[in-house]
Protein backbone atom coordinates (compact mmCIF):
# COMPACT_ATOMS: atom_id res chain seq x y z
CA UNK A 1 0.00 0.00 0.00
CA UNK A 2 1.24 3.59 -0.88
CA UNK A 3 0.18 6.24 1.55
CA UNK A 4 0.16 10.41 1.20
CA UNK A 5 -0.44 12.15 3.99
CA UNK A 6 -1.42 15.76 3.67
CA UNK A 7 -1.56 18.63 5.32
CA UNK A 8 -1.25 22.77 4.05
CA UNK A 9 1.98 23.61 4.44
CA UNK A 10 3.98 19.58 4.95
CA UNK A 11 5.72 21.44 8.01
CA UNK A 12 3.54 20.10 10.93
CA UNK A 13 0.68 17.92 10.91
CA UNK A 14 1.28 15.68 7.68
CA UNK A 15 5.26 14.99 8.21
CA UNK A 16 4.31 14.04 11.67
CA UNK A 17 1.70 11.54 10.04
CA UNK A 18 4.23 10.15 7.62
CA UNK A 19 6.85 9.43 10.32
CA UNK A 20 4.32 7.99 12.73
CA UNK A 21 3.21 5.77 9.89
CA UNK A 22 6.88 4.83 8.49
CA UNK A 23 8.17 3.87 12.22
CA UNK A 24 4.89 2.02 13.15
CA UNK A 25 4.98 -0.49 9.97
CA UNK A 26 8.50 -1.02 10.50
CA UNK A 27 8.16 -1.61 14.26
CA UNK A 28 5.30 -3.72 13.17
CA UNK A 29 7.37 -5.74 10.39
CA UNK A 30 5.94 -3.97 7.65
CA UNK A 31 8.37 -1.91 6.68
CA UNK A 32 7.93 -3.52 3.23
CA UNK A 33 4.38 -3.62 3.06
CA UNK A 34 3.84 0.37 3.38
CA UNK A 35 5.60 3.48 1.62
CA UNK A 36 5.06 6.23 2.66
CA UNK A 37 5.18 10.06 2.08
CA UNK A 38 4.03 13.46 3.13
CA UNK A 39 3.01 16.35 0.87
CA UNK A 40 1.07 20.14 1.56
CA UNK A 41 -1.71 21.39 -0.55
CA UNK A 42 0.42 25.01 -0.69
CA UNK A 43 4.07 25.63 -1.71
CA UNK A 44 4.72 27.83 1.33
CA UNK A 45 7.48 26.18 2.72
CA UNK A 46 9.20 23.60 0.07
CA UNK A 47 12.19 22.69 0.68
CA UNK A 48 12.38 23.35 4.33
CA UNK A 49 12.39 21.10 7.54
CA UNK A 50 9.11 20.61 9.58
CA UNK A 51 8.55 22.55 12.73
CA UNK A 52 10.84 22.56 15.27
CA UNK A 53 8.11 22.02 17.74
CA UNK A 54 6.89 18.95 15.67
CA UNK A 55 10.64 17.92 15.89
CA UNK A 56 10.79 18.32 19.33
CA UNK A 57 7.39 16.52 20.25
CA UNK A 58 8.27 14.02 17.88
CA UNK A 59 11.69 13.21 19.11
CA UNK A 60 10.40 12.61 22.76
CA UNK A 61 8.68 9.67 21.54
CA UNK A 62 11.38 8.09 19.17
CA UNK A 63 10.22 9.98 15.73
CA UNK A 64 12.79 11.38 13.39
CA UNK A 65 11.53 13.92 11.71
CA UNK A 66 15.17 15.68 10.58
CA UNK A 67 15.28 14.43 6.96
CA UNK A 68 12.27 15.51 5.88
CA UNK A 69 11.95 18.07 3.63
CA UNK A 70 8.32 19.90 2.89
CA UNK A 71 6.94 19.49 -0.49
CA UNK A 72 3.52 20.38 -2.44
CA UNK A 73 1.07 18.33 -4.20
CA UNK A 74 1.51 17.11 -7.68
CA UNK A 75 -0.56 15.49 -10.49
CA UNK A 76 1.40 12.45 -10.41
CA UNK A 77 0.23 12.24 -6.60
CA UNK A 78 -3.20 11.17 -7.54
CA UNK A 79 -1.62 8.01 -9.33
CA UNK A 80 1.35 7.27 -7.18
CA UNK A 81 -0.70 6.71 -4.15
CA UNK A 82 -3.60 4.06 -3.37
CA UNK A 83 -4.72 6.29 -0.21
CA UNK A 84 -4.30 10.26 0.11
CA UNK A 85 -5.14 11.36 3.66
CA UNK A 86 -5.87 14.61 4.41
CA UNK A 87 -5.75 16.02 7.73
CA UNK A 88 -8.85 18.41 7.70
CA UNK A 89 -11.60 19.29 5.39
CA UNK A 90 -10.00 22.70 4.07
CA UNK A 91 -6.95 20.26 2.92
CA UNK A 92 -9.79 17.62 1.85
CA UNK A 93 -11.43 20.18 -0.35
CA UNK A 94 -8.15 21.38 -2.24
CA UNK A 95 -7.25 17.66 -3.13
CA UNK A 96 -10.54 17.44 -4.60
CA UNK A 97 -10.17 19.86 -6.47
CA UNK A 98 -7.37 19.09 -8.19
CA UNK A 99 -7.70 15.55 -8.10
CA UNK A 100 -9.00 13.76 -11.60
CA UNK A 101 -12.74 12.44 -10.48
CA UNK A 102 -11.51 8.70 -11.56
CA UNK A 103 -9.56 9.08 -8.10
CA UNK A 104 -11.29 10.62 -5.43
CA UNK A 105 -12.29 7.32 -4.17
CA UNK A 106 -8.30 7.34 -2.91
CA UNK A 107 -9.42 10.47 -0.67
CA UNK A 108 -10.01 10.73 2.38
CA UNK A 109 -9.59 12.26 6.64
CA UNK A 110 -6.49 10.90 8.51
CA UNK A 111 -9.30 10.52 11.29
CA UNK A 112 -11.64 8.30 8.95
CA UNK A 113 -9.33 5.09 9.79
CA UNK A 114 -10.51 4.80 13.54
CA UNK A 115 -14.23 4.53 13.41
CA UNK A 116 -14.85 6.33 16.92
CA UNK A 117 -13.25 9.56 14.98
CA UNK A 118 -14.07 9.55 11.52
CA UNK A 119 -15.31 12.37 10.49
CA UNK A 120 -12.87 14.54 12.53
CA UNK A 121 -9.98 16.95 11.95
CA UNK A 122 -6.56 16.84 13.08
CA UNK A 123 -6.50 20.30 13.86
CA UNK A 124 -3.51 22.46 12.48
CA UNK A 125 -0.97 23.38 15.85
CA UNK A 126 1.13 25.92 14.00
CA UNK A 127 -0.36 29.08 15.74
CA UNK A 128 -0.05 27.33 19.16
CA UNK A 129 2.23 25.39 21.65
CA UNK A 130 4.17 22.65 22.03
CA UNK A 131 0.69 20.64 23.99
CA UNK A 132 -0.96 20.87 20.12
CA UNK A 133 2.02 19.32 18.58
CA UNK A 134 1.62 16.16 21.39
CA UNK A 135 -2.29 16.41 20.77
CA UNK A 136 -1.73 16.18 16.93
CA UNK A 137 0.64 13.27 17.19
CA UNK A 138 -1.70 11.03 19.60
CA UNK A 139 -4.00 11.76 16.71
CA UNK A 140 -1.89 10.53 13.85
CA UNK A 141 -0.39 7.85 16.05
CA UNK A 142 -4.34 6.24 16.79
CA UNK A 143 -4.98 6.42 12.93
CA UNK A 144 -1.69 5.02 11.87
CA UNK A 145 -2.14 2.11 14.32
CA UNK A 146 -5.98 1.66 12.54
CA UNK A 147 -4.33 1.81 9.11
CA UNK A 148 -1.82 -0.48 10.11
CA UNK A 149 -4.26 -3.13 10.97
CA UNK A 150 -5.38 -3.30 7.75
CA UNK A 151 -2.94 -3.26 5.75
CA UNK A 152 -1.95 -6.57 3.56
CA UNK A 153 1.68 -7.67 4.80
CA UNK A 154 2.72 -8.75 0.88
CA UNK A 155 5.73 -6.09 -0.06
CA UNK A 156 4.57 -3.77 -2.72
CA UNK A 157 6.67 -2.93 -6.06
CA UNK A 158 9.23 -0.39 -6.07
CA UNK A 159 8.12 3.25 -4.41
CA UNK A 160 9.29 6.54 -6.30
CA UNK A 161 8.81 8.38 -3.11
CA UNK A 162 10.81 9.76 -0.60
Amino acid sequence: MRVLFVCMGNICRSPLAEEVCRTLAARSGLAGAIKVDSAGTHGYHVGEAPDARAQRVAARRGYDLSRLRARQVVPEDFERFDRIFAMDRANLAALRRICPPARHDRLSLLLDCVPALAGTEVPDPYYGNEAGFEHVLELCEAAVRALLANCPAEPEAPFPGR
